[in-house]
């Protein structure tokens, strides 16, 4: 775990779904290379010996998540809490991409704490990938952005409504515009009128002056599946520093 691509490497060796079948399979007991072949033959997966080391059991070994004695390959603790808290995440490996340099988990991460602009994204990240990273989650189903009519807010105006006269409905929408600007759809939700209509009358109060309309910066935001998915990475992490206090309070106790 002092390893700095540690957290890099381990989320790819989870992207992979022949270790994570082998990872699930030496939970459950210790097993041979040969017993592994075996059981990857009966799930459709036909890989020689040297295979499966070299590409499946090694990666899950340099990060801890396997061990191996007297030719016996079995989970470790890490491991074997890590199995648990996949179940609830079976799209792991569909929805990021394997073997890359992991900005689509930083920029989930980033965006639990709510909705973010371009420029944000570009800041955290670099100006260079932000778009390519985006369109990746987007692709995967992990972000969204609001639809054009979501991020044109409307405003009241510094005009006085007495020098206008309103009819009772032209009344209730202006009277539901708050402060900080609303959009289309919002507003029709709170005042109970459709949408069409409701168009209709920001027009009329936009001719008087009362109203006007201004793009608010389009913004990123986490989609439900997207929200899990930030989520396990978050217990994922949780998990990975648990594991280190106590890998460390075992070395200090030895040492005194």
């Amino acid at each position: 775990m002092e390893n700095p691509n540690f957290i890099k490497n381990l989320f790819n060796a989870l992207k992979n779904d022949t270790r994570l079948y082998i990872l699930n399979t030496i939970v459950k007991n210790r097993n041979p290379v040969s017993k592994l072949q075996e059981e990857l033959k009966k799930a459709g997966y036909s890989h020689s010996r040297d295979t499966i080391i070299q590409e499946y059991l090694s990666p899950l070994l340099e990060v801890g998540l396997a061990s191996e004695t007297q030719d016996q390959y079995y989970a470790t603790t890490f491991g074997c809490r890590l199995v648990e808290l996949l179940e609830g995440f079976p799209t792991l490996v569909d929805a990021l991409p394997p073997h890359s340099e992991c900005y689509e988990e930083t920029l989930l991460n980033y965006l639990m704490s709510g909705p973010k602009t371009f420029e944000d994204v570009e800041a955290f990240l670099s100006p260079k990938i932000a778009s390519r990273i985006l369109n990746r989650l987007k692709t995967a189903g992990l972000t969204e952005t609001p639809e054009e009519r979501d991020y044109i807010f409307f405003f009241r105006s510094k005009r006085d409504p007495n020098m206008e006269s309103f009819s009772q409905t032209e009344r209730r929408v202006y009277d539901n515009i708050p402060e900080e600007g609303i959009s289309a759809k919002r507003l029709a939700w709170k005042t109970g009128i459709s949408l069409r209509r409701t168009y209709k009358y920001l027009r009329t109060l936009k001719g008087k002056k009362l109203v006007f309309a201004r793009k608010t910066p389009k913004t990123y935001g986490l989609t439900s599946k997207g929200e899990k998915l930030a989520s396990f990475l978050n217990e994922l992490q949780n998990l990975i520093e648990e594991t280190w206090i106590s890998s460390e309070q075992i070395v200090n106790g030895d040492k005194s």
